[in-house]
């Protein structure tokens, strides 16, 4: 019981000066445009990075799964994405100006 409540003690002690320290701090300061223009640019590139990589880690995985298939005397097909069934309202407009 002793160690439970010098536990409860020290957790205490330790997370309120944390949090009157937290709840001090001034906001951000507003972006600039030009920063605001950096930082979407760096979250832009940061998407695309993370897509490629997914599609890099994706196209590993079917090779993977091909070579066991073949390995086991399965053959399989693979077959290139297909076009979304459903498209969006924007898909439509641009479909009825053309």
């Amino acid at each position: 019981m002793r160690n439970a409540l010098r536990n409860l003690i020290a957790a205490v002690l330790i997370a309120a000066p944390f949090g009157v320290a937290v709840a001090k701090l001034p906001p951000k300061p507003p972006l600039s445009p030009e920063q605001q223009a950096e930082a979407a640019a760096k979250k832009k590139a940061a998407a695309e990075k993370e897509a490629a990589e997914l599609a890099a880690a994706q196209d590993r995985a079917v090779a993977n799964y091909v070579a066991n298939e073949k390995a086991k005397g399965v053959a399989v097909k693979t077959q290139a994405p297909a076009e979304p069934e459903h498209k969006g309202p924007e898909h439509k407009a641009a479909e009825k100006k053309k």
